[in-house]
């Protein structure tokens, strides 16, 4: 079932002041119309200068074009494999035992032949790099040097080598030099024109220890060195980002790139504080880069050995990754030295195949995914040889093997993490997420205990196993079935929980391919005994019972839950969500399929042990928890990852003392005011007995919330808690409500970001990660975000996020205080960050939103710790006091006149991000908000009243059933009203304090709100925490510009009258099928236009704005300009401004 009511459609479209249906929203539309001034600027600049411009710069609309792939365009496969079997040509002709032979590249190509891994491959063609290309970073003189090797004797060899460091030349060496550099170089070509995804070359002789001039460290020619300087040069990359693990500092690299920012290296080595060959102090932390390089040279020396698996991963998590997610690099190298594996002579590390496989795993979501190793050291064969296979596993798509020991990074691990942040933190913002009191851990930690080697072989024994093991011939489960549609509110047909949500969803994935390429799975309902796992029997049976309930009592029983609608077939529907979410987890178990998705409804998480919640009836996520366990035979430890926008509270209570769940909540708080409206929703409830640590609560306490927020959560809380956890399955309680455009949610998470999650995600548990549909009530975005989710699962490339902004300061609060709270959990978060380094970094202060937002209690009246309440009153009356005290704060508005003054009071207010202000500014602001107290603050969307007929009874109606609600951004606001009155407002219905929040939801999911003042409609459209000023914030992009028609060859007429009643007020045009129609507020025939044809994008005849029906949403985009200027000429007689 794929077709879409149109009551549901109609529904949808009336859930926004921002359309054509709104005279209103088109009025404060064209206030914002002039041109910025510099059209160079980025929007956030734009909004910082209070431009309120209401489109993109030119240059950012024309970066995301680029990026929109409006075609059917075949994503880029393919792994390149270069080797060349004359490799293995030199030697050390005075030492056959020497290290650096040509066993090391046999030995790892016939373990690659052994496990098939070959035939999977894309073999590159062999080539030499030519002496021109050596040259793009090696001088002349050397070449030629290197060159007139070929023709030496051995003793002239010899006497040569001894002028090096752990050098020796044969005759042979500078032709299989020239064919290292040569198969990285082909594979840059490759990896960059599309042609394969990633590459690995497996060759030799090693590269990163040469220097411009001289050979060193086994190494002739800096491979990786000529390959970063080749793809600047013939392809124009800016940024390229060179990861080196081997255990050798590459100090050959470092001094190429020192010196030039568009390289980023970054090195993690053994230096037992200079001790280890190179033997150099710029091996150090402390070396930053030199001149324009500064900052774009990171190393991480290990001072000591026996470092393991939890070290590295914590040295990508903590600091690799943030500082690479804001490099964006175009192109990722990696000089892939397995010396510091396990059993490794030289390096004395304990790192497993699987760790290499995970950090190449961690790598994957840069540069589009463009990726390429270079095999470096590796001087314990197996070693080396089961470790690159790991690796080209992964790069085939494989899911990453289960990490061998248990994760808990070492003490010299953390210090030597913390220093380099130390070093670097002036350099890179995302490092600046620091708070000066985070757990600092006094002593010292003995070197970690020595491997032996039977331990070695038996490491190795169990990583070749998971390696070999047989993949599923499909690896995405998929679980839907279109019986849970069943499940609908009868007397409330505009509610957002509608049965469409999932229908849409499977639809998107159809249209997408992503069904065919997944295997399906038969569906069951879940057992009464099963659902006893997590829920008792009362509850159980008295949902069971709704099933044969009159209507009447069925509208009753809801009555009896927070935010529940019931029909008949409601009982029915939420075993069929549990049932399903059972099918995909034993497909999972049973290797059946590698990972799964599930799409079903009801949704589950605020479901608690004895009572339905918050449109949940048994908790699906947590039940499926329950399951594993007992299909498992024991306590396995399952991750919950719940990115919702609402709190799980019923899957917190249900795991809140069990150690064998870590439950990780991103969420929506303001405070306590948002939906579950609970204070166990905070950061500092972590759980109760045993359980203590393992509840992690991250709490968003102000609007927009968006991708900079949740990637930073992820890597600077997510990752490490559940990397240290070591789950061995990941649920994900995938509710899109903090996706883009949700009505409910108003936060701004794109797709894109969603899919980065999940492949984060997948790098845990063995890549056993199942994905359960929540919340979401965008039709659109819930399709779109499941879609990516599902590509990632699938094995495809990740899509680009874009340049991340700097995380708003109230989320880097929010990651403090539970990075405080946890810290003496984890130690994955224990860093040491120096004092002096502590005093310099920025801190967060609280908003005015967070200072005056009330504070609500749990449903357990539990109270939050007396410190954070003390620090919240002291801030509040800081505020209070100052030169402005003496204003009266209650002030009523009692007209428009002393609305505008306040207005222009506002626009006079700095709404920057500096995170300190003058302290009469902040008491101005203060003053102002308090004067406004009946005004919508946030970013809240506006609806539209609808015609008396149309509201009055619904609005009664649901009142006097309604006992409590999901909210919506209009019943989360600061301050209150006393009365609507008060303002000068006339409701269509009048209701009180207490009845504000239970009268929200409909509004939203109706579409209508009162009539708004000008200074609402300013208002309403700001986000003051963030500091940004605009009216209207259009999309840049939607998913249905593609199916915009040319203009007809007669062109446009924008005087032509309505096709229907002949009127020629508020005018719109179809971009489809270019039909003209009036608006919703003359005869709404545009509307009913869009509703029978299924086209949704729309040009008004007005303002020249574009509306999407579908996103709900203002769409300004470059593929619009067409169709914009031809109006714009027809009315002005001249070209458009600005349009080309």
């Amino acid at each position: 079932m794929t077709s879409i009511p149109s009551q549901t459609s109609e529904r949808s479209l009336r859930a926004t002041s921002r359309s054509p249906r709104s005279p209103q929203s088109e009025k404060s539309g064209k206030k914002n119309k002039k041109s910025p001034q510099d059209r160079k600027l980025s929007l956030k600049e734009v909004k910082k200068k209070g431009k309120m411009d209401r489109s993109h710069g030119e240059d950012s609309v024309i970066m995301h074009l680029g990026q929109l792939d409006l075609g059917n365009s075949k994503p880029v496969t393919g792994t390149g494999l270069a080797f060349t079997e004359k490799s293995q040509e030199y030697f050390c002709l005075w030492d056959d035992k020497h290290s650096e032979c040509p066993e090391r590249v046999s030995t790892v190509i016939d373990k690659m032949k052994q496990y098939e891994l070959l035939q999977r491959c894309h073999l590159v063609t062999e080539r030499a790099a030519t002496e021109e290309e050596i040259s793009l970073v090696h001088t002349v003189e050397y070449v030629e040097l290197m060159k007139s090797t070929q023709k030496m004797s051995q003793n002239e060899l010899h006497s040569l080598s001894g002028n090096y460091e752990h050098i020796y030349i044969h005759p042979k060496s500078f032709q299989c030099a020239r064919l290292a550099v040569g198969s990285v170089l082909e594979l840059v070509d490759q990896v960059m024109t599309g042609k394969l995804r990633n590459g690995f070359s497996v060759c030799r002789p090693p590269g990163h220890h040469a220097e411009r001039d001289q050979m060193s460290g086994y190494c002739m020619f800096n491979n990786v060195a000529i390959a970063a300087s080749y793809a600047k040069e013939k392809y124009n990359l800016k940024r390229i980002l060179i990861v080196d693990w081997d255990v050798h500092h590459g100090q050959g690299i470092q001094h190429i790139f020192e010196e030039d920012p568009s390289v980023l290296y970054f090195s993690i080595h053994r230096y037992e504080y200079g001790r280890i060959w190179p033997h150099l102090t710029e091996s150090s932390e402390t070396a930053v880069g030199q001149g324009i390089g500064e900052g774009y040279n990171i190393n991480v020396p290990w001072n000591q050995t026996g470092m393991k698996d939890a070290d590295y991963i914590t040295v990508f998590t903590q600091l690799l990754l943030p500082v690479a997610f804001e490099f964006m690099p175009q192109l990722v190298l990696v000089s892939a030295g397995f010396d510091s594996g396990i059993g490794d002579p030289k390096g004395k590390m304990v790192v497993t195949p699987p760790c290499f496989a995970i950090l190449t795993h961690m790598l994957q979501p840069l540069a589009n995914g463009r990726l390429i190793l270079a095999l470096e050291g590796g001087y314990h064969y197996r070693s080396t040889a089961e470790s690159a296979c790991a690796c080209l596993k992964v790069l085939l798509g494989d899911q990453c093997p289960k990490l061998e020991s248990s994760f808990s990074p070492c003490y010299g691990a953390m210090d030597s993490i913390s220093k380099s942040i130390a070093a670097h933190s002036k350099f890179w913002k995302c490092l600046q997420i620091l708070d000066p009191h985070l757990y600092k851990r006094e002593g010292t930690q003995p070197d970690n205990p020595e491997v032996f080697p039977e331990e070695i072989d038996s490491v190795l024994d169990r990583s070749s196993n998971m390696i070999i093991q047989a993949l599923p011939p499909v690896q995405t489960g998929l679980v839907y079935d279109e019986r849970m549609m069943e499940h609908y509110n009868m007397w409330d047909s505009h509610h957002p929980e509608v049965p469409q949500r999932i229908s849409r969803i499977f639809s998107h994935l159809e249209k997408q391919g992503f069904v065919e390429r997944c295997q399906r799975l038969s569906i069951r309902a879940a057992t009464e005994e099963e659902l006893a796992m997590c829920h008792g029997n009362e509850h159980i049976n008295t949902i069971k019972s709704t099933a044969m309930m009159k209507p009447r009592d069925l509208h009753k029983q809801g009555d009896e839950y927070d935010s529940i609608y019931i029909c008949a077939q409601s009982y029915q529907s939420a075993i069929l969500a549990v049932g399903a979410c059972f099918s995909a987890l034993e497909a999972l178990l049973t290797g059946k399929v590698s990972n799964a998705v599930a799409i079903v409804r009801p949704p589950g998480h605020h479901a608690e042990k004895d009572s339905a919640c918050g449109f949940c009836f048994f908790n699906n996520v947590a039940l499926t928890a329950r399951y594993a366990q007992k299909l498992a035979g024991n306590l396995i430890r399952v991750l919950i990852l719940d990115w919702d926008i609402h709190h799980g509270n019923g899957t917190q209570h249900i795991f809140e003392d069990d150690p064998s769940v870590l439950y990780i909540s991103l969420h929506r708080y303001d405070n306590g005011s948002f939906f579950p409206t609970m204070e166990d929703a905070n950061f500092d409830k972590v759980g109760q007995g045993l359980g203590k640590g393992y509840n992690v609560n991250i709490p968003w306490n102000s609007s927009k919330m968006g991708d900079p927020e949740y990637i930073a959560a992820f890597q600077k809380v997510v990752m490490p808690i559940a990397s240290e956890f070591d789950p061995e399955l990941v649920l994900v309680s995938a509710g899109f409500d903090a996706a883009r455009g949700d009505p409910l949610g108003s936060y701004l998470v794109t797709p894109e970001c969603y899919a980065h999650m999940t492949h984060m995600l997948l790098g845990l548990a063995g890549g056993r990660v199942l994905v359960v549909l929540e919340g979401g009530y965008n039709l659109s975005s819930i399709s779109e975000s499941m879609s990516m989710c599902t590509s990632v699962l699938l094995g495809d490339c990740l899509p680009d996020l874009g340049q991340l902004a700097v995380p708003h300061q109230s989320a880097i609060r929010s990651i403090n205080n539970v990075l405080q709270v946890h810290c003496q959990f984890w130690s994955s978060l224990r860093l040491n960050i120096p004092d002096s380094v502590r005093s310099s970094l920025p801190t967060a202060s609280p908003t005015r939103k967070e200072l005056l937002s009330p504070r609500r209690t749990s449903s357990k009246k539990e109270s939050t710790p007396q410190k954070h309440v003390q620090q919240h009153e002291n801030l509040t009356s800081e505020v209070n006091e100052g030169p402005l005290k003496s204003l009266e704060t209650t002030a009523v508005i009692a007209d428009n006149d002393s609305i505008n003054q306040i207005t222009e009071s506002l626009q006079s207010v700095s709404l920057g991000s500096s995170t300190v202000r003058q302290k009469d500014q902040i008491d101005l602001e203060q003053t102002v908000i308090s004067s406004l107290a009946s005004l919508s603050v946030g970013g809240a969307r506006q609806k539209v009243k609808p015609l008396a007929h149309e509201s009055t009874t619904n609005v009664q109606e649901h009142q006097k059933r309604s006992k409590g609600s999901i909210q919506t951004p209009q019943s989360n606001q600061a301050i209150q009203p006393e009365t609507p009155e008060a303002v000068g407002l006339e409701p269509a219905h009048t209701v009180t304090a207490g009845e504000e929040t239970k009268t929200s939801l409909l509004d939203t999911a109706s579409g209508w709100s009162k009539s708004q003042t000008n200074c609402e409609i300013y208002l309403n459209s700001q986000d003051i925490d963030m500091g940004t000023l605009f009216a209207v914030e259009p999309l840049t992009w939607c998913p249905h510009l593609r199916e915009i028609n040319p203009l007809p060859s007669k062109g446009l007429n924008v005087f032509q009258t309505c096709l229907d009643c002949e009127t020629r007020m508020e005018n719109w045009v179809c971009l489809v099928c270019y039909q003209v129609h009036c608006g919703r507020h003359v005869n709404q025939h545009m509307l009913n236009h869009s509703i029978s044809s299924g086209h949704v994008m729309v040009l008004s005849f007005t303002d020249l704005s574009v509306w999407c029906y579908s996103c709900d949403s203002y769409v300004h985009n470059k593929a619009l300009d067409q169709a914009k200027n031809a109006a714009y000429t027809m009315k002005f007689g001249e070209d458009m401004p600005g349009c080309n």
